[in-house]
């Protein structure tokens, strides 16, 4: 569980700051994380955006709230220091 909670808080932070370099006049977005047997949803603002599948730990962006979607995978746990979080969707980072 602390390493979800180390991906909400890096999550947090580099989507909102992006978002008030861009629209200054709004308000910064709150990230909430949603456990599930098979998986953990992340939700930005009230939009799902990614999942987390709880037996391999990858992560993935979604195709509709609940349904994962395989094509866009984005690293695993382990992995998220090398993905930049602050777009609509993560990118790899450039080494």
């Amino acid at each position: 569980m602390e390493k979800i909670e180390a991906l909400r808080a890096l999550i947090e932070k580099e989507h909102n700051e992006n978002l008030l370099k861009q629209y200054p006049y709004l308000k910064p977005e709150s990230i909430i994380i949603k456990t599930g047997n098979k998986y953990t949803k992340i939700d930005i603002g009230h939009s799902g955006r990614y999942m987390i599948e709880v037996s391999t730990g990858n992560i993935y962006g979604i195709k509709a709230y609940g349904v994962i979607h395989r094509g866009y995978r984005f690293g695993n746990l382990d992995t998220i220091n090398d993905w930049n979080w602050s777009g609509y969707r993560a990118f790899k980072k450039i080494a």
